[in-house]
């Protein structure tokens, strides 16, 4: 997915951007960079790949070089950016966050107009380039980015700094991502995770609504364009991506994750589903307090029967080739014997996306002697690819473990019934659940109803996105 962090003020703020990108690590694997306003007015840039190596120690070498009152960085799963560009609004800064799924058809009409974009290696062009061209077809920045946000399906979210040491901020037109803008003595700073500037010193002063822009100085923030009623923030910021500290809209991760759990549990009991276990364990890190929450519920003891070694490798996903990737993920997981041999487990998970790594998660601790390894999702099934974002986005819905096992039970009649396929309770329903526990090798699985997991995010349902479990937008 990606994140920015950006910071105006009175004193120097080179540390504060610094730690303020590392706290987004999790939300992004390839590329991370730094750019620095000094007091003369210029910009100091470093972009560096994080596939391999975390963010804080690709940086900690730039920061002798780093100084300024204003800066912005960023962690991205794309293209290299911060990317500076100059033209006739100017010298700016900026980064993007957000996925443009039609950015082919925006290509062609620059070329159509003769106008040049630069190409990467790969031939395609950095989504962040393509924002800024777009920018820069309007006669000012506010008017531009509105203009990009209009022109782009999927979403962009955005941060600027101007070349007076300014910052824009732009949250996505249907608010899928959260903008948060935090205060302290000297100035102000603009992010996505709330913790993030919580623990430099900053208290909560300004949450973004969609389509909101604001300009930001060390003096204070302007709004510049009004928030829409319209919102549709991501689930999954709650159910996965969201680091536990974190609150969107006025509601904690964490807390959330115990809520669902509880309701999980809950739902079993009343069904009569809940299976007779020696623990309930959360998959490690985002499933545990799901795992939490379903274990206080149902009164089961809550036990942690494999851990994660992360001491070098902290993402399983990091490394470009996929055999090394399995590899590690599968080197990372650290049995206790004592809690799984002769026991019957039920773990719960964030999501089931594609089922590759549970899969072998399943494989492992029926090898270390689990007697029954039980499952539970914390949301629905997965049965439509992100366009919004980069969660669940596919080169096929197929994919999918839940649509593809639909298109196995059904073929194309099934495509008129996924709602019934989503519900547990329903024929079709039972029988999804039946197949997948068949090809993972659960003795039992069970997901989070729809209903349950907005209940548990706790805010008004119009206001966030579903699109991967019912395909509306």
């Amino acid at each position: 997915m990606g994140a920015f962090f950006g910071a105006a003020s009175r004193r120097d703020v080179t540390l504060d951007v610094f730690f303020g990108v590392d706290y987004h690590s999790h939300l992004g694997t390839r590329r991370a960079g730094m750019v620095m306003h000094d007091d003369q007015g210029r910009f100091e840039r470093q972009i560096h790949s994080i596939e391999n190596t975390p963010f804080r120690t690709k940086f900690e070498r730039d920061l002798v070089e780093f100084h300024g009152c204003s800066g912005i960085g960023c962690i991205s799963d794309s293209d290299p950016q911060p990317l500076l560009v100059r033209s006739h609004l100017g010298v700016y800064a900026i980064s993007t966050v957000g996925y443009i799924s039609n950015a082919d058809n925006i290509i062609q009409l620059f070329i159509d107009k003769r106008s040049q974009l630069t190409a990467m290696s790969s031939g395609g062009i950095n989504a962040t380039e393509l924002v800024a061209a777009l920018i820069n077809t309007q006669d000012t920045l506010l008017d531009g980015i509105q203009y990009a946000q209009e022109q782009i399906e999927g979403s962009l979210t955005l941060l600027i700094m101007t070349s007076d040491g300014a910052l824009i901020a732009a949250r996505d037109r249907m608010g899928r991502l959260p903008v948060l803008i935090g205060k302290d003595d000297d100035g102000y700073c603009v992010t996505f995770e709330s913790f993030a500037y919580g623990k430099l010193g900053y208290v909560d002063e300004h949450e973004l609504g969609s389509g909101e822009v604001v300009r930001i100085t060390a003096d204070g923030y302007e709004v510049l364009a009004q928030p829409r009623d319209e919102m549709r923030i991501c689930a999954f910021l709650w159910v996965y991506y969201g680091y536990p500290n974190s609150n969107y809209e006025r509601q904690n991760v964490e807390v959330m994750r115990y809520r669902n759990g509880a309701i999980m549990a809950k739902n079993d009991a009343e069904a009569g589903l809940l299976p007779s276990v020696d623990y309930v364990a959360g998959v490690p890190d985002s499933g545990v307090p799901h795992g939490i929450g379903y274990a206080t519920e149902s009164g089961k003891p809550f036990a942690r029967p494999f851990v994660k070694y992360t001491p070098t490798w902290p993402r399983s996903f990091m490394p470009a080739n996929q055999e090394v990737r399995n590899r590690v993920a599968k080197m990372k997981q650290i049995p206790v014997p004592e809690l799984i041999a002769g026991k019957k487990l039920l773990f719960v998970d964030d999501s089931i996306v594609r089922g590759t790594q549970l899969r072998e998660t399943v494989d492992f601790l029926y090898g270390a002697g689990a007697a029954e390894v039980h499952m539970r999702s914390a949301c629905p099934p997965i049965m439509f690819g992100c366009k919004f974002l980069s969660f669940s986005r596919s080169n096929s819905e197929y994919e999918l473990i839940a649509r593809r096992k639909v298109l196995e039970l059904e073929g194309d009649e099934g495509e008129a019934h996924l709602d019934e396929y989503a519900d547990g309770r329903t024929e079709r329903g039972k029988c999804l659940l039946r197949s997948i526990c068949e090809e993972m090798g659960f003795e039992s699985l069970g997901f989070q109803t729809l209903d349950g997991m907005l209940e548990a995010i706790g805010i008004d349902r119009k206001l966030v996105c579903t699109y991967c479990w019912t395909g509306l937008k």
